[in-house]
């Protein structure tokens, strides 16, 4: 489920030190066979084995000796030190890294090292220090280094007072036993075009292109591969918990990180103190993954619908019609001028849909995408260009690469998906009479799963199943979000029971809520966090303002308000 936009054309965006030994054979993860139900054997409730649960306990306790040895209370079993310079992150910010087996079976196995940055709680006001805040930004496949830096943005005062605020790139990301699928060099070019209604031929060129991609996973990766999943990120999250120094786990996740946030509570609940989930994935274990994706481009497609209904009130401003149906007409009209000609020779429709797409996730780009379209009717490439065309640096090109591999592998490890493309093609099909939008290009983007060289797959954790009720948890949601639908916010909260707490954000859709877009979110996102109190079963904040239509010509519109690092 992609939740992270700059996975999109060039590959989105959504989301490391060399493995150990990646040429060692891992031990077999408990799977269930090509979409049959739970595998028999030592696999508990929780989708994870015996061996690999009593191999995450004693990582963990280990890690939490370590932390309870350490002369440094703060910085716990961690040696934090100035950060490489790759990081790019300020002074106040320390690193570290953390040891984690690549197979939690095998806890004395292969090592694999993830990058942690943190900065300490600032004390300011004489703020009692409440130990760490633990943040992963979603993805899968994006790094929460930079969550630190929030530290420093208005709003964020009294958490950061309180509260260490520490950041991790997850198993595979970045530095973190980086995984890769392909050579970064070899990803394609801009420009691309895709077709607005692709064709048999094309669909099998995707097809094809897709399994040839899986194979490269597996040429790369090795046996590393089956161990890039949310079961082992959760475990991993447990032990970086024990390595604070830290008894249970405070934690804010985005996106795919409310997902894992969800699997962390199911296998650890008596480790949960407070958790933030922010524009949730639907952890129903039917719809994780392959129905997650489609239930996504139905909420891309209503997303795109605000976007062009907001650019028709703003007609005076970008000229580009008096209704949604007039502005799609305008947009057609640029997609088949970049099919023939691409914008600054960088930009097909590949790229244009990629950029348009940031439209669905963040009303913040809305002022920007519709200036881009109006300039381009109007004859002027060079500002679409500007906006859609890819980073064509070697480390963006890098960055990218891996975090597609870690979201493809994610997903595809986490659970069953359909093999025969006759599925595939069925659901998408019929999705994109009413969804065109993105529906195809989610399933493109997905399809290595129907063929993905892991044997066998593993069974969706049945989150909500602990034994014991959890603490007070706080989910936040838009009501609208297009790329976590509300539903999905709907189902957490009932499988997380009756101490979860809903603040939903109505009529509003940008993807990510809390940190600075909605002034009544943020108040009970801190209230929560510093007290441990929530506002009560469900509550509803008024949306926050739209954005202002500002053409480019006119300038930028003013400061924005400091979000959060972005949500993906």
């Amino acid at each position: 489920m992609r939740t992270r936009t700059a996975r999109h054309g060039s590959v989105v965006a959504v989301l490391f030190l060399a493995l150990c030994a990646p040429t060692a054979v891992a031990a077999p993860v408990p799977r269930t066979p090509d979409g049959a139900g739970a595998g028999a054997g030592a696999s508990d409730a929780s989708g994870s084995s015996d061996a690999e649960s009593a191999g995450a306990a004693l990582v963990a306790r280990r890690a939490a000796l370590a932390a309870a040895a350490s002369p440094d209370g703060a910085a716990a079993g961690l040696d934090f030190r100035t950060c490489p310079a790759v990081e790019d992150l300020p002074a106040n910010v320390r690193c570290a890294t953390l040891r984690v087996p690549l197979d939690y079976a095998r806890p004395d196995g292969p090592q694999i090292s993830l990058t942690v940055s943190r900065a300490a709680a600032t004390g300011a006001r004489g703020a009692a220090r409440q130990g760490a805040l633990v943040q992963n930004p979603g993805g899968p496949g994006a790094s929460g280094m930079s969550f630190p830096l929030v530290a420093g943005l208005p709003g964020w005062e009294r958490i950061a007072a309180a509260y260490d605020l520490v950041g991790y790139a997850p198993r595979g990301v970045g530095r973190s036993a980086p995984l890769s699928c392909r050579d970064p060099a070899a990803r394609p070019k801009g420009p691309t075009q895709e077709p607005a209604r692709p064709s048999p031929a094309y669909k099998m060129q995707r097809l094809t292109q897709a399994r040839e991609y899986a194979r490269g996973c597996a040429r790369r990766a090795g046996a590393a591969l089956p161990h890039y999943t949310t079961l082992n990120n959760a475990r991993d999250l447990h032990v970086l918990r024990a390595a604070l120094g830290e008894e249970k786990l405070t934690f804010m996740g985005a996106s795919y990180g409310t997902y894992l946030a969800a699997v962390y509570a199911t296998l650890y609940p008596r480790h949960v103190r407070r958790m933030v989930l922010d524009s949730a994935v639907d952890p129903d274990p039917r719809r994780v993954w392959y129905r997650n994706n489609l239930d996504q481009s139905r909420g891309f497609e209503a997303r795109w619908h605000d976007f062009r209904a907001w650019v028709a009130r703003h007609h005076a401003t970008y000229g580009l019609g008096t209704t949604p149906a007039a502005v799609q007409a305008g947009y057609e009209r640029v997609r088949d001028a970049v099919a023939r000609t691409p914008a600054g020779g960088t930009v097909g429709t590949g790229e244009l849909r990629a950029a348009l797409l940031q439209a669905a996730y963040y009303d913040d780009v809305w002022p920007d995408r519709a200036a881009a379209l109006a300039a381009f009717l109007r004859g002027d490439p060079s500002v679409l260009a500007a906006q859609a065309a890819p980073d064509p640096a070697a480390a963006a090109e890098a960055e990218a690469e891996n975090a597609t591999a870690v979201y493809t592998a994610v997903l595809c490890n986490d659970a069953p998906w359909p093999a025969d493309w006759q599925t595939w093609d069925r659901d998408n099909t019929e999705l994109a009479r009413t969804a065109p939008f993105e529906t195809w290009a989610n399933a493109f983007l997905n399809l290595p799963c129907a063929s993905w060289p892991v044997r066998g797959r593993q069974a969706p954790v049945p989150v909500g199943s602990q034994p014991e009720p959890l603490p007070r948890t706080l989910v936040v949601a838009a009501e609208r979000d297009g790329a976590t639908p509300y539903p999905g916010a709907l189902e957490l909260q009932r499988r997380l029971g009756t101490r979860a707490s809903l603040v939903t954000e109505t009529g509003a859709g940008s993807h990510g809520v809390a940190g600075g877009r909605n002034g009544c979110v943020d108040r009970h996102v801190e209230r929560y966090l510093l007290t441990g109190a929530t506002p009560g079963w469900r509550v509803r904040c008024a949306p926050h303002p739209e954005p202002a239509p500002v053409s480019l010509d006119e300038g930028a519109a003013g400061a924005r308000r400091a979000l959060l690092p972005p949500v993906v």
